[in-house]
């Protein structure tokens, strides 16, 4: 019996784009573990699309660096890399300082209110419990707060690593104990955005990012996603 989960359900976007986005979250949500084959006809059936659909797919995953060819056994779920984890992790760290630290300065009171909005949204999908829609909530958050800075450059080099981050993200968001630390960073990043205190807005986004950070290295380091 073929396995249901990944199948699409037909809409206004095309066959391709959802069966995109199904692969994307089921990579990003551990259905599809680090290094697993990926193999075409099995994900036909399971998504219910044509094999050129499949292969369109798996192209863009690669290209975005969910997956990777592997000579003689074809593609696989990509391994995320220590040494461009600690890049990414740097680069979150410095661009989501800067951010945090022009909002406190200068994000209005309309702003402000949006992004406390979108920590809302943040706290009922970490209390959903559920990965995909953390990180999903996570990214408006961010969104938010990169506009309410007036950092459109930025967040256009965030937004192109996201699918990066998000697979990293996903595996903090599992790591045992992480929602409530990763709460309290965020309402200390709001706190200091509130109380107008630019340095203590960039420090709290920074540490944030260092706390994932750690345990993303931590968890590379000792192979649990082997």
């Amino acid at each position: 019996m073929a396995d249901d989960t990944l199948r699409i359900d037909r809409s206004a976007k095309t066959l391709r784009t959802l069966a995109l986005e199904r692969m994307r979250e089921a990579i990003m949500d551990f259905h599809f573990q680090p290094g697993e084959r990926l193999v075409e006809r099995p994900l036909c059936d399971q998504l219910g699309v044509s094999r050129s659909v499949v292969r369109e797919v798996l192209r863009q995953l690669e290209a975005e660096g969910l997956v990777q060819m592997i000579p003689g056994h074809g593609p696989a779920v990509a391994k995320p890399d220590l040494g461009r984890t600690d890049e990414i992790y740097e680069l979150r760290a410095l661009l989501e300082g800067i951010a945090a630290r022009a909002c406190a300065n200068s994000a209005t009171d309309g702003q402000i209110a949006v992004l406390d909005g979108a920590l809302e949204k943040l706290l009922e999908a970490w209390a959903s419990g559920v990965p995909v829609e953390v990180m999903r909530a996570t990214t408006k958050f961010y969104e938010a707060l990169f506009d309410a800075a007036d950092k459109r450059i930025a967040w256009e080099i965030v937004t192109g690593l996201n699918v990066r981050i998000n697979q990293l993200r996903s595996m903090t968001i599992a790591s045992e104990n992480r929602r409530e630390p990763a709460i309290a960073e965020m309402h200390a990043i709001m706190d200091a955005i509130r109380l107008r205190k630019p340095e203590a807005a960039e420090a709290a986004a920074r540490r944030h990012v260092e706390s994932a950070w750690q345990i993303a290295r931590n968890a590379l380091r000792l192979g649990s996603l082997d």
